[in-house]
């Protein structure tokens, strides 16, 4: 068992990452700061310029804003300035109804809303919102590095909080929720310590599952869910853990990305994260027949897995995050097979050597058929792992030390792939609407 310290600044860091959330996170981190900013201006700003990084911009532009009906960030700017509450974090937008949307509307159409790219944004995830009256105030907020970290706060020009704007939780003040990890210290972490210590990692498990449910209730993105549960989607698929572990992933995905105003737990910022983290985890644990503690241990097992992946990608990445987080499901799942620490590595091997290189083109409803496929590998590495297979350190990307190979898939994402990452804007800024 770890040192009681140790586990302490683990279950921080968990707390800190895995978080709820209401919509997709980048329009909701830039409504973030749009609130912040309004509720230090203390009135309702006659103009709100927004600069905002690349890839911040790519997955904000065709994502559903809960409980709006509409795409992108206009409306998730108007309502951040309306109703917008930053105490709330992730969740700023949930007390929105539908006489506000109107009013959002009638703030995005009366031109006051500027939204351009950041020039030398100094991270990839960077979000600036500053906020003027027409009497001469103003006010200005910034978040950066994670999608609720403010660096940067004034009001008429006096800087009220001014944090240097860097990479990694241990540079931008928050060294006390980045222990150093390992995939070894991850799963002792998971299987060791006093599960009184990591229940609350069961909070994931209620709302990603209630959000797969709620979702068969309505229509949502390509209803990608729904397909695969409806009798053809049975018939072809079959009935099984695995057509099962697809259905319920795609569904709280579908609901998600169409702006459905269902709550998630979230994991490194992202929605989808926490999704492809725990519903495939929680499905095969309750057909499975699992007990409520290998369950318990299983899901910290798969988030902090993708924590500690993410604390070398960062926030954000060319990458899609599905990559990371259904490593971590997988993980989760050889547990629950009856894996040990050397089964758990041989997935996240597996893993590797399947999905490295998949690319994030922002959030949008068909962001679920990038978790479906990310969860059933997941499934297949678990499988392999559990029966003596693993990708050997001769064959492509992959090490004989898991954290090197970890290193690898980091390598690629965080710095081979910008070049992807500038192309896929441009395509996705100069495309034809026709």
């Amino acid at each position: 068992m770890l040192p009681q310290k140790e586990r302490n600044d683990i279950a921080r860091l968990v707390r800190r990452q895995v978080v709820p959330a209401m919509g997709c996170t980048e329009p909701i981190c830039v409504a973030l700061a749009v609130c912040k900013a309004r509720e230090l201006l203390s009135q309702t700003p006659s103009s709100v310029d927004i600069h905002l990084s690349a890839n911040i911009l790519k997955n904000a532009m065709g994502v559903g804003i809960p409980g709006t009906g509409m795409v992108g960030l206009p409306i998730a700017v108007a309502l951040g300035v309306l109703v917008g509450r930053s105490e709330y974090g992730l969740e700023c937008l949930r007390d929105c109804k539908p006489e506000d949307v109107e009013r959002g509307k009638a703030f995005v159409d009366s031109g006051a809303i500027s939204i351009a790219l950041a020039e030398k944004a100094p991270d990839k995830l960077y979000v600036e919102a500053e906020l003027k009256t027409t009497d001469g105030h103003k006010a200005l907020a910034v978040i950066a590095c994670e999608h609720t970290h403010f660096v940067r706060l004034e009001k008429d020009g006096q800087p009220l909080c001014d944090t240097p704007v860097a990479n990694g939780a241990e540079e931008n003040g928050d060294e006390d929720y980045a222990p150093q990890l390992s995939l070894k210290k991850v799963f002792d972490y998971a299987t060791t310590t006093p599960l009184d210590e990591i229940a609350f990692i069961d909070e994931a498990r209620k709302l990603n599952d209630n959000a797969a449910r709620q979702s068969l209730e309505g229509n949502y993105g390509h209803r990608l869910g729904k397909a695969l549960s409806r009798p053809l989607g049975r018939g072809i698929m079959g009935e099984s853990i695995f057509s099962h572990i697809l259905s319920s992933t795609a569904l709280a995905c579908d609901a998600r990305m169409a702006g459905a105003m269902i709550p998630v737990m979230s994991n490194s910022g992202s929605g989808n994260q926490g999704i492809c983290a725990t519903n495939p985890v929680v499905v095969f644990a309750r057909e499975n027949h699992n007990t409520p503690e290998e369950l318990t241990r299983a899901l910290m097992l798969s988030h902090l897995t993708a924590i500690y992946i993410k604390q070398h990608l960062g926030a954000l990445s060319a990458l899609c995050g599905c990559v990371v987080a259904a490593t971590g499901s997988s993980c989760g799942i050889t547990l629950l097979m009856g894996g040990g620490y050397a089964e758990v590595s041989a997935a996240v091997k597996n893993m590797i050597a399947n999905l490295t290189g998949m690319i994030c083109d922002g959030a949008k409803p068909s962001c679920a058929l990038k978790l479906t496929t990310g969860v059933s590998t997941a499934v297949l590495s678990a499988m392999l792992a559990m029966q003596g297979e693993c990708v050997s350190a001769v064959e492509g990307i992959i090490d004989e030390d898991v954290d090197l190979s970890i290193r690898n898939l980091v390598s690629i994402g965080a710095d081979a792939m910008n070049e992807t990452d500038r192309l896929v804007l441009d395509i996705m800024t100069h495309k034809s609407t026709q």
